[in-house]
Order: C-alpha cells, then structure tokens, then sequence
C-alpha cells in the first residue's frame, strides 16, 4: 500500500493535468469519439488489453496480475452536459455551450492515474483489474446497459466507482449501505386548450392558467397522496407557452422529473400525474396528451462491499473522515453494474474552496477542489489491492 500511495503522489501533476485537458475538451453523451480515443491510447501506452466501442463510445481496459486471483472492476464516467461554462479558470471549456459539471474529467482522470499505479505494481497484484470507461451517463438511457450487454461484466466479482461531491469537504468521504441514490424518471404533458385574444379571455381554454392550476395540483401527490415515510420528489422543471403579449396561447407544455426508491411508489405516481392532469384538463374543457419516461433504476450498494471500503478509507492518507451519508434524489446509472455484480460507489469530497459558496452539480459555476483526486485515486487503489489479495 506505500508503494501505491507514492506512485499517486508522484503521479498527483500527471492527474490534475489530465483532468484539465478532458474538462478543456468536453463532448456530450453518446458523442464522446474523442475522449474514447484519448482514454484507449492512455491504456494502450500503459500495455493494458484495449476494447474500444464497448456498447457504444465505452472503453474496457484490462490489468492482469502475475498471480491468479479475482477480478475487480473500476468505473469512472466521461460525459459532459449541454452547460456554457461561467468559471474562470485558465482551463475553461473550449468547446461552447458544453462543459464538464458533474466531475467525470476527473472521474477519468483518478482511474487513469490509479491504472498507472497498478501497472507498475503487477508483479505484485493477485487476479485482474477491468478499468470500465463509460460514456453516456448523464443521459438516459445511459451508457452503463448497453456496455454490461456488450459483456464489460463477464468475469467481474466485484465493482467498485466513486463520485465527486462539490458540496462535500475535501478530506470526507461518505458511503452508504442499501439504496444510495434514486431513480430519476421523466414526464412529459401537453395542454391543449384554445387560443385567443388576451382581452376576451372567456372566449378561450386558457392554456397557461390551466397549467399553472396543474403545477400545484401535481404538488399534492407527494403531500397527501403518498405515505409520508415514503421518500419522493415530483418536480415541474419546465413550462413552455410562449406568445405575443396579448395572444392566450393555446398549448402549454410542462416537463419534469419524479424521484423514488420504491417501485411500487414509482408505479403509483406515474398513475397518479395522469389522474391529476386528466381531472385538472377535464374542468377546464381542455384536452392532454401525457408521457412517461423511466430513468434509471435506483442505486442500492451492496452492504458488505459497502462496509469494506468504509472501514479502509479510514486509514488511507488524506481522507480526514469516513461517514454515512443519507440517500439522495440524484440518479446514477451505475444501478445497473450493482444489478449484476457486488459492488458500491462512494463519495468523495471536492467542495472547491476558492468560491464564496458551493456551486452544485449541473451549474455553470461547478468546479471541484483538485486535492480530491489524489485522495478517491488513494481510496479506490487500497479497496481494489485489498480485495485482490484476499483480505476483504
């Protein structure tokens, strides 16, 4: 374990500006032809086994030990989103309106830098390590199905994958046993009322009003039509009835995301924003059209793993804590390895400290603390070095 925590440290530069050059060069899901090349050549130089076009853009490389033993996966995603970057940082988005707020760049950039460090340690290592570059994640349907149906899990007995948290202290690292993350669904709703003119509004099905009457209907799902101890977000993102000033629009269109853990919860509020839209639709004399969009699965972490990685954080240099965090909303399509294969992801802190607040994932500011590569590099290592030598 010394050696690996020296190769990190002398490989520290060689992380960041790795890092720096994915996140100056982003793509979007299911576009990510370049970074899939960069990341193929990295391994190839490496002397890694090389599978490219893995379910799509998704990249396999494979680390054999000189000793039989078991084999561990790692997985980092490498996908960007469809965000104008507002940071100012010297490394900044090259390409416009795309740009890494999530933290895959440095996602990639640890499991690169850790296959750098195994490498060198081969000689040393027991079984098999499978480095699973995914592509597509901020995008259902994900790009994490199609790899495990393109066989990126034939031979795995493990998976392990951390995510960067930017609203987590740098040093912190938090798991969590069972359902870790939920699944994030999609709907998707069409008024059709009638247009008219704004002066004569008792002429017309008013599309907007019936919309915004729908908005706080929708919100009584959560409130009083579910148990309260079951966990759920309903949330309207976008409203669209766009017109001249004084043109009642005819159409309105509103999309949002439903949030669970449960499956019949899930079941039963896709039920239940139909009802509520119907109902609402059918005072008002206008008709609907309704679409629902399953996401991924919810994340559930395996417990055993789960405590494994837990307990030896605790002793890898740089991490000030190990704590259990509670669930999130968020979701993730490594749900989909963890339906195959034992496994856990965990969190590992980059709450950037340059900025007077913490920007959350998803934003135009987002930017993470580069001190936490090193350190989800670290974890990641002493987890997969440990399992392949038989001490879990």
């Amino acid at each position: 374990m010394e050696k690996l925590y020296e190769l990190l440290d002398e490989f520290n530069d060689e992380i960041i500006s790795i890092r720096r050059h994915l996140h100056q060069n982003p793509e979007l899901s299911f576009e990510e032809v370049e970074t899939a090349k960069y990341i193929a050549n990295y391994h190839r130089e490496l002397g890694h086994d090389v599978k490219t076009g893995v379910g799509g853009n998704g990249v396999l490389a494979f680390l054999k030990g000189d000793k039989p033993g078991p084999t561990v996966a790692l997985r980092a995603d490498f996908d960007a989103l469809p965000l104008q970057e507002e940071t100012n940082v010297p490394f900044k988005s090259s390409v416009d309106g795309v740009m890494h707020a999530c933290g895959h760049d440095g996602h990639t950039a640890t499991l690169l830098g850790l296959a750098k460090a195994l490498n060198r340690l081969k000689d040393d290592l027991a079984g098999t390590v499978v480095f699973v570059h995914q592509h597509a994640e901020e995008l259902p349907p994900g790009g994490a199905k199609a790899m495990i149906e393109d066989g990126c899990l034939e031979g795995v007995d493990v998976i392990f994958a951390t995510h960067l948290q930017a609203n987590v202290p740098v040093g912190k690292i938090q798991y969590r046993s069972g359902a870790i993350q939920a699944a994030p669904d999609r709907f998707d709703i069409k008024i059709q009322g009638k247009g008219g003119h704004g002066a004569q509004p008792h002429e017309t099905r008013d599309s907007i009003v019936i919309g915004g009457q729908l908005i706080g209907n929708l919100q009584q799902i959560v409130s009083r039509r579910l148990n309260p101890l079951d966990l759920a977000v309903v949330s309207v993102c976008s409203f669209e009835a766009k017109n001249p000033y004084n043109i009642i629009a005819d159409t309105a269109k509103l999309t949002g995301t439903v949030r669970t853990f449960k499956e019949n919860v899930r079941q039963a509020i896709e039920k239940e924003i139909e009802q509520v839209v119907k109902g609402t639709c059918l005072v008002s004399g206008a008709d609907y059209s309704y679409e629902y969009t399953r996401g991924y699965p919810p994340t559930v972490n395996h417990q055993e793993e789960t405590e494994f990685v837990a307990e030896l954080a605790k002793s890898v240099p740089g991490v000030a804590s190990v704590e259990e965090c509670e669930p999130i909303m968020g979701g993730e399509d490594f749900a989909y390895y963890l339906q195959h294969v034992k496994g856990t992801i965990f969190y590992t802190g980059a709450e950037n400290p340059n900025w007077e607040q913490s920007y959350p994932h998803h934003h135009p500011k987002f930017d993470i603390d580069e001190k936490a590569l090193l350190i989800a590099a670290k974890v990641l290592g002493t987890a997969t070095i440990n399992y392949l030598n038989g001490t879990k």
